[in-house]
């Protein structure tokens, strides 16, 4: 089991960083919001999580071993691998997807893609008792307390993380922007990897 990396990352994609240690470059699948932290050229250490299959190795990293706890425990759940399991990290945090589970909230569970309302309650149904539920992120969910960082923020960080200019980074967003209010009046929270692939493509045809 390789329960962390560091060293000088030398690539960051839309996905996936690599990351130097000892000499050789580790290819790890990262949700945006972790991609956002590291920097091209600099140290980065990240909490990862070894995915054994007969034809392949795959290495999935995270900001915090909370986040490797979850993405692990979401595995449990019938019908969640671990590209389903980044991808609700990618949606959610580690505290949300705990107060989605606990209060049985599908519609928060739908908002990640890649799962249906049937998908959304056998997860809550088969994860209700594991992933423990934080009493403050319970109190701020019912309150309507702010949330995660914006979709805005965590798009904006991942490009610049990426090597894109701020001012690059300013216009890409400007142009997602329409997809994630259509998203929100939709009564679904963008999701950000989506939202940066869409970026990507947009400064990709400039």
């Amino acid at each position: 089991m390789i329960a962390s990396v560091a060293g000088r990352v030398a690539a960051l994609g839309p996905d996936s960083a690599v990351v130097e240690v000892g000499g050789v470059g580790v290819l790890v699948h990262c949700a945006p919001g972790t991609l956002a932290t590291l920097r091209v050229g600099e140290q980065g250490s990240l909490a990862t999580s070894l995915v054994v299959r007969e034809e392949s190795l795959t290495l999935y990293g995270f900001a915090t071993d909370d986040e490797r706890l979850i993405f692990e425990m979401l595995q449990t759940a019938s019908g969640v691998g671990p590209r389903l399991a980044l991808a609700m990290l990618a949606v959610h945090t580690p505290n949300a997807l705990r107060v989605a589970v606990a209060s049985a909230d599908v519609k928060a569970l739908t908002m990640v893609p890649g799962i249906g309302q049937k998908g959304a309650q056998r997860i809550i149904l088969e994860l209700k008792d594991k992933l423990g539920t934080p009493a403050e992120a319970v109190d701020a969910a019912l309150n309507g307390r702010p949330g995660p960082a914006p979709w805005r923020d965590q798009v904006h960080t991942a490009l610049v993380g990426l090597g894109y200019s701020v001012r690059d980074a300013d216009e890409a967003v400007a142009v997602v922007s329409a997809e994630a209010d259509a998203e929100t009046a939709a009564g679904r929270v963008p999701a950000v990897a989506v939202l940066l692939k869409s970026a990507l493509r947009a400064l990709s045809v400039r």
